[in-house]
């Protein structure tokens, strides 16, 4: 399997946190896009994902997978080790859920206000940008943060007591969050505490 990405990308990130929850970093041989040289948008890569992003999957057989929830389901269904999407009826549909609240809420909504509200990757790769609606995602993304250390009040993780790929969305998500300087308000302790967690665990200090 190749994986085409681009390591400390936050969606990159996600897709080599839940190799390595796995066991399976061995497994996959990465190959670097160029972003920055616009890469993702030639035809060549266009043709393995029409999505014109990172990161994207490509089997032994040719096919291609693109969209980072896509992705970890199928490495998490492939490779040995606890499951990240739940095993349950209930526990796949909560973690789904709580998956999506984090990466619409917090991952999508920083990635927003980045490209649209700031000068982002700079002119050659941000067009057509809106930074009222940047603003407004960044309001979504502060919002989002609340609503998760509310979750993590009551719970050692996002979608119950077990990590989860809701957990490596939302770590991604604050990672970002990081670097598009946008505060983690001090009184989300719940969310700092797991946040440290997380970023204790193997699958992510290594």
């Amino acid at each position: 399997m190749k994986i085409y990405d681009v390591e400390g990308f936050p969606n990159p990130a996600r897709v080599r946190i839940a190799l390595a929850e796995k066991g399976a970093q061995d497994a996959v041989e990465f190959v670097a896009i160029d972003v920055m040289q616009g890469e993702h948008r030639s035809e060549a890569f266009r043709q393995k994902n029409p999505d014109a992003v990172v990161p994207c999957l490509e089997l032994e057989d040719g096919t291609c997978i693109s969209q980072c929830n896509a992705i970890t389901e199928y490495i998490d269904a492939s490779f040995e080790g606890p499951s990240l999407t739940g095993t349950t009826a209930k526990e796949r549909a909560v973690i789904s859920m709580m998956n999506l609240r984090a990466e619409n809420g917090l991952l999508n909504a920083v990635g927003t206000y980045f490209h649209h509200a700031t000068p982002g990757l700079g002119p050659d790769l941000e067009t057509d940008q809106c930074a009222v609606w940047g603003n407004r995602q960044k309001a979504t993304a502060e919002q989002t943060m609340a609503y998760l250390d509310s979750v993590l009040a009551s719970s050692d993780y996002l979608a119950g007591e077990s990590f989860s790929v809701a957990d490596i969305t939302a770590f991604a998500g604050l990672a970002f969050a990081d670097f598009a300087k946008i505060e983690v308000p001090e009184t989300l302790t719940h969310l700092t505490e797991w946040r440290a967690r997380v970023a204790a665990r193997p699958s992510v200090s290594g």
